[in-house]
């Protein structure tokens, strides 16, 4: 378990790096985003990331040839706050989000300011004006990321995949890049950083930057074509299960 002193002692110096980093992010989101680029913006979105898992005390594992360039769908499993910023430090990124995260201290600004795509679950016409705004992004030749189980695990499951997002993709024949996420703990795998449950952001923040020994592996699998090689279209459903079955593979 360690020495709660030495925990008290990192989750103290951490927060005091953390924060102002954090207010740092918040001043680039609604001030110096405005006058840069968009190739500038997403430099800076990827350096910010990169620098916040560093001063959480989170190590990153690239594997896999992430697409770079041009308008791709990211979909990804969900463990943790940490996987926007994770997937961001690696290319800046537009994700589909649950809209509670916009209420969230800090990081729903800051996930606002960075592009996130907030989506109404409650509203009836939700799922088709998220569509918009991701036919938005692919026009732009943006990455949109999606968590296609619509919750978090610990990270060794995978929930069954809500189909309906995977339709921007096909209708736009943008390809799907399956995004495996593997948390550790001392070199093992791990649910120590998943944020489940009813655990309140505090709490989970209290056990991440407190912890040593956390890292993520990010595993970028294969693209999935949205049409098959005689040129027919794959179903948003077929779409759905290649891509879940590409991800259970790493998990």
């Amino acid at each position: 378990m360690g020495d709660p002193c030495l925990k008290l002692l990192r989750f103290v110096l951490r927060a005091l790096l953390v924060l102002p980093w954090l207010l740092f992010g918040l001043f680039c989101v609604t001030v110096v985003y405005r006058v840069l680029s968009g190739a500038r913006r997403a430099a800076l979105n990827r350096f910010w990331s990169r620098w916040l898992m560093r001063l959480c005390g989170v190590r990153l594992s690239i594997g896999g040839q992430p697409r770079m360039q041009g308008a791709v769908l990211w979909a990804a499993n969900h463990v943790s706050w940490i996987d926007i910023f994770v997937v961001n430090a690696v290319r800046a990124t537009s994700f589909v989000a649950k809209s509670e995260i916009r209420s969230w201290p800090v990081i729903g600004s800051l996930a606002a300011g960075a592009g996130t795509l907030f989506i109404e679950r409650t509203q009836r016409h939700a799922v088709h004006a998220m569509g918009q705004s991701i036919h938005e992004c692919f026009a732009r030749g943006d990455a949109v990321g999606l968590f296609p189980e619509g919750t978090t695990t610990e990270g060794f499951e995978l929930k069954p995949f809500h189909a309906s997002l995977f339709e921007p993709a096909r209708a736009d024949g943008v390809d799907i890049q399956p995004v495996a996420l593997r948390y550790l703990h001392h070199g093992k795998r791990s649910g120590f950083a998943a944020f489940v449950g009813e655990e309140s952001l505090v709490a989970n923040l209290w056990r991440v930057l407190g912890a040593t020994g956390l890292a993520v592996e990010v595993v970028f699998l294969p693209p999935v074509p949205t049409v098959r090689e005689d040129g027919t279209p794959y179903t948003r459903l077929e779409l759905s299960r290649l891509t879940r079955e590409a991800i259970v593979t790493q998990l």
